[in-house]
């Protein structure tokens, strides 16, 4: 599916976002959140700040710009953060084209985004670039499942997953990463079936 279009399903969404992930919100996600943002420091760029469930957790200390493509998102995030007192600046930008000079930031944050790039690799791709030599990735995602049976299943469902939601239930974002060039990659399952995981990786020294 093209940027564009994910783009529509997300503005379609947008009133309802935060109702539709609320159970999962309660039960899991809003416990792994935090772990994103443990000791992070300095400028830090948040691609795919959806509705900004994530501001709530960023060090004060941290300068954040956040970018999303959906202007109806951003517009909730916007709200979120007016009504929590957060100062982010928020831009509308396309995570394959972010417009920021190479090495700009410190650390790069997304949630549950990358199943929904276009093309994830170019946007990760991109992510590397905006980060300083040393920066690090740190993202929180679901992935196709390890487990072969489990994973024909979610191969099955994904063409309506996508067609519904905007987002691949079938990536495997930790081998994307590796693609996109980055190294020191980890991938830490949350949950029991190793579907949803912290994947933190870190910019080389040595790139430019």
């Amino acid at each position: 599916m093209r940027q564009d279009e994910v783009t529509r399903i997300y503005n379609r969404n947008a009133l309802v976002y935060d109702l539709m992930e609320a159970p999962m919100e309660r039960l899991a996600f809003g416990r792994w959140r935090p772990l994103l943002f443990q000791e992070l420091k300095g400028k830090v760029l948040e691609v795919g700040v959806g509705t900004g469930k994530n501001l709530p957790y960023y060090p004060s200390s941290v300068e954040v710009v956040a970018v999303d493509p959906s202007p109806a998102m951003l517009e909730r995030a916007r709200r979120r953060a007016q009504r929590l007192g957060v100062v982010v600046d928020l831009r509308q930008v396309d995570a394959q084209r972010l417009p920021f000079e190479d090495g700009s930031f410190d650390a790069v944050v997304a949630s549950f985004v990358f199943c929904s790039v276009a093309d994830p690799v170019a946007g990760l791709r991109e992510a590397l670039r905006v980060l300083r030599p040393g920066g690090e990735l740190r993202l929180l995602e679901h992935l196709r499942p390890p487990q072969p049976a489990l994973a024909r299943v979610f191969d099955w469902f994904n063409p309506l997953a996508v067609r519904l939601t905007g987002a691949n239930i079938n990536r495997r974002t930790d081998e994307n990463v590796r693609a996109a060039g980055f190294a020191q990659v980890r991938s830490r399952p949350l949950d029991r079936l190793g579907i949803v995981r912290l994947i933190m990786a870190r910019k080389e020294d040595g790139r430019g």
